[in-house]
């Protein structure tokens, strides 16, 4: 069976200012430690004192205990098998011990079961077995009962029977697979001769060391009395002869039974007298003659009726040192263990204790060095001279209390009124422990204080029951071990037997424990049993004391002692009258209490003394017994120690009896006996009323308090018990119970007072206001009807009680409506009702277990109110989404459980349920590759319906289908309309058709036409792109609007609003995106097509601006560093080529020129040269195949307009070129240098020359439209060579006039004339010196004045490029831009040119 640990006794861990007096401390705790009669006391930590033992003198001899004859039922069973082993020994047998299912079988366990069902005969009868089987725990149903009658019959029958008178020989070494027993030598072991001195003082507690043995009386003839021990074998009894009977020596060789001495072989002899019997005269007769030692019936009746002697322990044969003794109890331990000693736990060590001592298979033996007397060795505390030297720093530890050499002899202890010094009990005692080594059941001698100290070493576990439970131990254990208390009445207080605690406490018997470890103190309480044992090797010492609540107890041992005949340790009728006469200085409360105990002790006397007056005894001696030794005085009969009186005869010298037994003194007559009295009874009522003056001030307070304390009527007010508080004070009553009581009483009323005026007040703050929990402090409305029951049950009365008990009606009343309110039905509409309940009772300083459910309902109240609102369709039209459902069921987990949110939540969870199942099919159709059709998402839809909830998907869905009907309808429309379809529109469907995730038939029709668009785009890429073309389509096909990009801001600020004809506000172009979108967002051709001739003139303008910017930029007076020209935008360098169209300048190695050089054809940079210019027949083609498709894109419109804007210009192209000669035009340019247009010197580097600022604007602008165009038509390549050829002329006549100019000077200065061709190139030397000049420097020359002269023409065109051409007014010498008054080259060099203002001077003069 496991052993289960009782529970933990109380553990103190005093202040310094508590430690400092132990009496005190322990007055404090006794209330509540003596509850559980043991506690344990750690000192301070720093309370360290040295160890003062002198370890080299002490030297011990333990006790041997065997553990498993230590505990009570343990031991029982052993003597039993002890007496059964013996009884078939004298038969010449040994017991064996069988075994059933593998186990020993308990042969006491057998025999008791059977001896209670009736016996063997009726069991048998009655076929009981079976049930006794199951009862000692054999499992029904395997034939164990026969198994358990065939051994009962073989070994315990014959025993019985012999008890029962009969004689019964049977033997029992038939059976070979028992075992074998071993007998304990229980009995040999009862008695321990060791006599104490009668002189010395551990004769004053022997009762540990030494017990009763009674000699059995044994007749003079008997002739056994020498014969060596064989208790271990008993017989059968059969009839004897007498013993008055003469024997002859015939006699001695035939059968006591027969009286014949024939068969001689068949003739036994006694092995114990040397009697002779047949064995077939013996009942029954025996078949063989036994192997052993036989006895007769007689010798073995004899055997068997000597009795039990007392049992005790064995001292060691071998004396131990310290050191020694240590050695061993560590070898030990580490053995049996097989680890460390430190290792093994306390636990582990405690149960297999206590499976030890409860088991009969394992015999473990361990030695205690127990009861070691302190004043020869030395305490392990330091005392005052003794040999031990203590440091400076321990010399505190000499005089302190905790000491346990002071202790018993402190003023407190009432043991310093006893005389004699009392080893073990006002001298401490020393414990050397080792594993296992334990301390039996017991209670203290006289009913006493304990204090035991741990000095070092491995723990003590210790076990104790209170006081008021003694009795009741006492009681279990005679129950359970009936056998040893009826040899051993005392048997307690031997110290040598132990019981399981869990057995005991299966019993009812409060059972505590505690491991006592080093440092540490243990103190048991008046009247509590103790018991223990240590856990390795330790040194321990222990010490008694008594105080003043002990005295009622201290007399009433000594009755007790006086009824088991047992001997006490000291008189206490002797210590109580020494305290008497020492009246004058005894404290107040020990006063009192003595003269209590003298006023019984008195009547007592009185009473005796009385009694034996009557029994006739006349004569009276004085007598001071308290010079005899305690032993010399002890009455025969109960062993009490005589003091005040006691009986003696001349017949009995030195023996006396207490008045108590003066039957028992002897047979002489009373007349003979003589009363030696130690005080008259005159002398003792004034000792007792010398101790009552001493004690009557404080009797008489006491007596007051103790009249307020029990008054039932008319309670006093507190103020009155602390009035006495405050008059013990004064008086320096001692503590002591009563004062502790009115303390408690006193502190108790004013914690109500307290605690009833904060109910009153309601100053806690709850949990519905603050949002935490009940203070653990609170009391509960069951705690508070008890706490107004207490008010009125407190021995005085308080103010607040009636207040209390009207808080507590009204805590009632709010207790009752609550219940209401929670018996009814959770509705939303209960919130404000459940918010006013909690209101009111958080109002209330009480734990109301309401508060918690109202709060549960109110939760519950709040979570229906909340789905009401999600539901209500005004409130929330949507309806209740996912999430929110989610949530609700979430937060309605967390509430507890009632049939209305249940209800709800089932509602809610369906509700989510279906919600999910059509979200989920509403997103898997919206995903559905291919997708669905419309007639399925319909389908789908027709679930939706009804359901009170927002799905985002089915939503979803519904938007789907919706728009699926809208891009149906819109299909379907385009269709029947028969319109020409816009590729924005288009393409906006069909993206919208992608967008929607249903199958829509028309969707294929339509990106067929996409299809078809694109493949038209790619065509038109193919036919206008160049390789590695920038531009989109658009930009190919629109016109270049973005023309001259770095002028864009400032053509926006020259240009203003510009209305059409039909007062039609322009549409904003800004950029190719506008473009675009307008052409998209065109309703018809006709709006595209006036879209796209707002953009031309854009282009138009854009472009003159582009072209003025380049040439002025390619004056000669620009800065050439700061220059920047070409795709590079580095400075003008090396051969440069210019573009026709924007008239800037390129470097040759930058850009590709011209394939032919003598070809006259019009160059364009890569900037301007956007196509390949197919021909015309093959955009119209383009075109053609465009309208095919019927889809009209913004690609379309721009060709459309190119293809009406080159036959336009076509058209007014022919018309100039027909205002020409045709074939002049052919013969002027046959005859120009073809090189001539593509060359130009300046700053070292080649330009080719367009020399079309000679002609008018209009063919100007007619030129340059067409190279705008993306198309390649004749006319351009026509005009180009007419314009070429013009320009060629105008500037071989300029040459001639400026030629014969400078002819005139030089005759007019007499130089030669140069010719034409010289006077140009010097004109043209100057101006590529002027070029060249700073416009810093100042030049004396006429040609630099006139070359940074300004043209005075009203409407100067400010020409820029490399080479700007001059003309000179020949009246004014003026010069002027030939640009700018409309000269060309020709006409200046072979006509005089005379200006506007000269003209109209001349004119007015010939007027």
């Amino acid at each position: 069976m496991c052993f289960t640990p009782p529970p933990e006794c109380p553990v103190f861990e005093p202040s310094w200012e508590e430690f400092a007096d132990p009496f005190a401390f322990i007055n404090k705790i006794r209330p509540i430690a003596e509850k559980t009669g043991i506690c344990k006391v750690r000192p301070p930590p720093d309370w360290q004192p040295p160890f003062a033992c002198d370890v080299d003198r002490l030297h011990f001899t333990p006790r041997i205990q065997r553990l498993n004859e230590l505990e009570a039922q343990t031991r029982v069973k052993l003597n039993f098998l002890d007496q059964i082993a013996k009884f078939w020994e004298l038969q010449g047998c040994k017991l064996k011990i069988p075994h059933v299912e593998r186990k020993i079988l308990d042969l006491y366990h057998l025999n008791k079961l059977v001896a209670e069902e009736g016996g063997f005969d009726l069991v048998c009868r009655e076929r009981r077995w079976t049930k006794i089987a199951m009862t000692m725990g054999f499992a029904p149903g395997k034939a164990v009962g026969s198994h358990l009658r065939a051994h009962y019959e073989r070994v315990l029958y014959p025993y019985n029977l012999f008890h029962s008178g009969t004689n019964l020989l049977v033997s029992v070494d038939d059976v070979n697979e028992d075992k074998e027993y071993k007998p304990h030598d229980l009995l040999q072991r009862q008695n321990i001769h060791i006599q104490p001195s009668d002189t010395s003082a551990p004769a004053r507690r022997a009762k540990r060391m030494k017990t009763e043995v009674s000699t059995p009386f044994v007749k003079e003839g008997e002739g056994c009395e020498n014969r060596p021990n064989l208790r271990r074998r008993m017989g059968s009894f059969v009839a004897k002869p007498e013993p008055g009977e003469h024997l002859t020596f015939v006699d001695m060789y035939v059968c006591l039974v027969c009286g014949k001495g024939n068969d001689e072989d068949r003739l036994l002899l006694c092995d114990g007298c040397d009697d002779s019997y047949h064995t077939f005269c013996l009942i029954p007769p025996l078949n063989d003659v036994p192997r052993g030692d036989w006895r007769c019936p007689k010798c073995l009746a004899q055997e068997c009726s000597k009795p039990q002697e007392a049992f005790g322990f064995e001292q060691a044969c071998r004396d131990y040192s310290l050191k020694s003794f240590g050695e061993m109890a560590d070898s030990f331990k580490s053995d049996y263990f097989n680890m460390p000693v430190h290792m093994v736990p306390t636990e582990l060590v405690e149960k297999e204790f206590w499976r030890l001592v409860g088991t009969i298979e394992e015999d473990v033996t361990v030695e205690y060095g127990a009861d070691i007397a302190s004043k020869e060795f030395g305490s392990g505390f330091p005392i005052k001279g003794g040999k031990f030297k203590v440091a400076p720093h321990d010399e505190k530890y000499l005089g302190c209390g905790w000491n346990l050499n002071n202790m018993a002899m402190m003023t407190p202890s009432v043991l310093t009124h006893v005389t004699a010094d009392i080893c073990g009990m006002t001298l401490p005692w020393l414990y050397v422990g080792m594993c296992f080594s334990s301390f039996c059941w017991h209670i203290e001698d006289h009913w006493s204080y304990s204090i035991n100290y741990l000095h070092w070493g491995e723990p003590k576990t210790w076990y104790g029951a209170p006081g008021f439970a003694a009795e009741q131990l006492e009681a279990v254990m005679k129950k359970l071990a009936p056998e040893l208390f009826e040899s051993q009445p005392d048997l307690l207080h031997q110290l040598v037997t132990i019981m399981n605690p869990n057995t005991l406490m299966a019993h009812g018997v409060p059972i505590y424990r505690t491991n006592q470890c080093a440092g540490e103190f243990v103190i048991t309480f008046p009247r509590s049993y103790h018991s223990g044992f240590n856990q390795g090797f330790n040194f321990a010492e222990a010490v008694n004391f008594c105080t003043v609540d002990w005295m009622p107890l201290g007399r009433q041992c000594v009755d007790h002692y006086r009824q088991l005949h047992r001997y006490c340790v000291f008189s206490h009728d002797e210590m109580v009258c020494n305290m008497a006469m020492k009246a004058d200085s005894l404290d107040v409360v020990l006063a009192s209490a003595v003269q209590k105990d003298m006023q019984i002790m008195i009547k007592g006397e009185r009473e005796l003394r009385d009694k034996v007056r009557k029994m006739g005894v006349v004569q009276c001696e004085l007598f001071e017994y308290n010079l005899l030794a305690d032993d010399e005085r002890q009455c025969v009969k109960c062993r009490t120690t005589c003091y005040l009186s006691a009986l003696t005869c001349p017949c009995r010298p030195g023996v006396q009896v207490c008045l108590h037994h003066a039957h028992d003194l002897c047979s002489c007559p009373v007349s003979n006996y003589t009363l030696n009295y130690r005080f008259t009874l005159d002398d003792l009522y004034p000792m007792m009323n010398a101790v009552r003056q001493r004690a009557e001030s404080y009797d008489e307070w006491a007596s007051r308090v103790t009249e307020v304390m029990k008054a039932k009527l008319d309670k006093k007010h507190v103020t009155v018990f602390r009035a006495f508080l405050e008059e013990s004070d004064e008086k320096a009553f001692p503590e002591n119970d009563l004062l502790r009581q009115l303390r408690l009483v006193t502190q108790d009323a004013e914690k109500c007072s307290s605690v009833a005026q904060q109910l009153l007040n309601g100053k806690r703050q709850t949990r519905y206001r603050t949002g935490g929990g009940n203070s653990i402090n609170q009391l509960t409305v069951e705690e508070m009807r008890s706490f107004v029951r207490q008010l009125y049950n407190l021995p005085c009365s308080l103010t607040q009680a009636p207040l209390l008990k009207e808080l507590l009606n009204s805590i009632e009343d709010f207790q009752q409506h609550s219940e209401k309110l929670l018996s009814d039905e959770v509705s939303a509409d209960s919130v404000s009702e459940v918010e006013s309940l909690l209101e009111e009772g958080s109002r209330f300083d009480v734990c109301l277990p309401e508060l918690l459910l109202l709060r549960e309902r109110l939760e519950q109240a709040r979570w229906l109110a909340v789905v009401q609102q999600a539901e209500d369709l005004v409130l929330n039209p949507c309806g209740l989404s996912l999430d929110s459902m989610r949530r609700l069921i979430d937060r309605g987990v967390g509430l507890t459980p009632h049939p209305s949110t249940e209800r709800t939540m089932a509602r809610l969870q369906e509700l989510l349920t279906v919600s999910e199942e059509l979200e989920e099919k509403a997103q898997g159709l919206l995903k559905a590759r291919p997708p669905e059709s419309l007639e399925t998402l319909r389908s789908m839809l027709t679930q939706v319906d009804g359901v009170p909830a927002y799905l985002p998907n089915c939503l979803l869905l519904q938007d789907t289908v919706n728009r699926a009907k809208e891009w149906l309808q819109e299909a379907e429309d385009l269709q029947v309309g028969g319109q020409t379809l816009v590729l924005s529109s288009l393409s906006d469907m069909v993206l919208r058709a992608h967008a929607i995730p249903v199958r829509l038939e028309p969707l294929d029709q339509l990106e067929v036409l996409v299809s078809e668009v694109q493949a038209w785009k790619e065509s038109a890429a193919k036919t206008f792109f160049i390789k590695n073309s920038y531009f989109t389509l658009l930009e190919v096909l629109c016109p270049r609007w973005e023309v001259g990009s770095s002028l864009k801001k400032k053509m926006r600020k020259m240009k203003g609003e510009c209305m059409s004809s039909g007062k039609k506000k322009l549409v904003k172009l800004d950029s190719m995106s506008d473009v675009e979108r307008a052409l998209s967002d065109s309703k018809d051709s006709a709006s595209a097509m006036f879209t796209l001739a707002e953009v031309r003139l854009k282009e138009l303008e854009s472009l003159c601006a582009l072209r003025a910017a380049n040439e002025s930029k390619l004056l000669p007076t620009a800065d050439c560093a700061a220059l920047k020209v070409c795709m590079c935008q580095k400075p003008p360098m090396g051969a440069m080529l210019q573009c026709e169209l924007c008239r800037d300048a390129f470097h040759s190695v930058c850009v590709r020129g011209p394939s032919d050089p003598l070809d006259p054809e019009a160059w364009l940079c890569p900037l301007c040269l956007r196509s390949t210019k197919p021909p015309l027949a093959k955009i119209q083609t383009l075109l053609s195949s465009l309208q095919h498709i019927r889809v009209r894109l913004p690609e379309g419109d721009a060709l459309r307009y190119m293809i009406e804007r080159t036959v336009s210009w076509q058209r007014r192209a022919r018309e100039v070129i027909d205002s020409y000669d045709h074939s002049l035009t052919s013969q002027e340019c046959r005859g120009a240098s073809p090189t001539q247009s593509h060359r130009t010197t300046g700053h070292k580097r080649k330009v080719r020359h367009y020399i079309t600022d000679c002609l008018s604007s209009e063919v100007e602008e007619l030129m340059v439209e067409g190279l705008l165009l993306q198309v390649s038509v004749p006319e351009t390549q026509q005009l180009y060579r007419l314009l070429l050829s013009d320009a060629i002329t105008s500037a071989e006549k300029k040459a001639k006039r400026r030629m014969n100019r400078e002819d005139a000077e030089i005759r007019d200065r007499g130089m030669k004339p140069k010719s034409k061709k010289q006077r140009m190139v010097t004109e043209k030397r100057r101006e590529r010196k002027a070029a060249s000049v700073s416009a810093s420097d100042v030049s004396q020359s006429e040609d630099s004045e006139e070359d940074m002269t300004q043209c005075p023409a009203e409407n100067c065109l400010q020409p820029e490029g490399e080479e700007v051409y001059w003309v000179q007014c020949d009246c004014c010498n003026r010069w002027f831009h030939m640009i700018c008054v409309g000269v060309s080259a020709e006409l200046a060099a072979e006509e005089d040119y005379m200006c506007v203002t000269c003209s109209t001077t001349n004119t007015g003069r010939r007027k």
